[in-house]
C-alpha cells in the first residue's frame, strides 16, 4: 500500500509524533489511573529508560509503549518505505525495551508494561488486576505481611 502523504509532508507528520503526552498511550493510563483510584505515582524519573510512570515507594516502573514504535504485532503493518531503517529501528527499540526491564529489575524495580492497543476499555482489565497486584505485593511486603 502507498503512502497517503508525500515525503515531506510524511517527514512533517512524523515529527509532530511526541515521545511524551501521548493521548493514545499516556494520558489514557493516567485517565485509567485515576478511574481505578490508584495513586502515588510519578512522571519523569530520572531512572533507567525514563518509565513514563513511577511509583516510588513500591518501586514499581510504568511503561505506555506505543505498538509500532516497540514492535508490537497487533498491527501487523510493515512500512513500505525505507522499510530496512524501520525494520531496523523498531528491533533497537525493542532490543533496549529488554536492556531497561534487566536494568530495572537489577536495581530492584518491578516493571510493568501495557501496549497502547492494551489501553481499551475490555483489553486493560487484566493488565491493571496485574498492576494493582505489583503494587499491593510491594506494598504488603513492607509492612512484613
Amino acid at each position: 500500500m502507498a503512502d497517503v502523504f508525500s515525503p515531506k509532508k510524511r517527514s512533517k507528520v512524523m515529527q509532530a509524533i511526541r515521545s511524551t503526552g501521548n493521548k493514545t498511550t499516556e494520558l489514557r493510563l493516567i485517565k485509567i489511573f485515576k478511574s481505578h483510584s490508584i495513586t502515588g505515582w510519578r512522571r519523569k524519573s530520572k531512572i533507567a529508560g525514563s518509565p513514563d510512570f513511577v511509583f516510588p515507594k513500591q518501586k514499581v516502573a510504568v511503561f505506555a509503549d506505543g505498538c509500532f514504535w516497540h514492535g508490537h504485532d497487533c498491527r501487523k503493518t510493515v512500512p513500505q518505505t525505507n522499510a530496512k531503517f524501520w525494520s531496523d529501528k523498531i528491533t533497537k527499540n525493542k532490543k533496549r525495551d529488554k536492556l531497561v526491564n534487566r536494568t530495572l529489575r537489577g536495581e530492584g524495580w518491578r516493571v510493568a508494561r501495557f501496549w497502547e492497543c492494551e489501553l481499551g476499555a475490555d483489553a486493560i482489565k487484566p493488565k491493571m488486576r496485574t498492576l494493582v497486584n505489583l503494587l499491593l505485593e510491594k506494598t504488603a511486603k513492607k509492612r512484613g505481611e
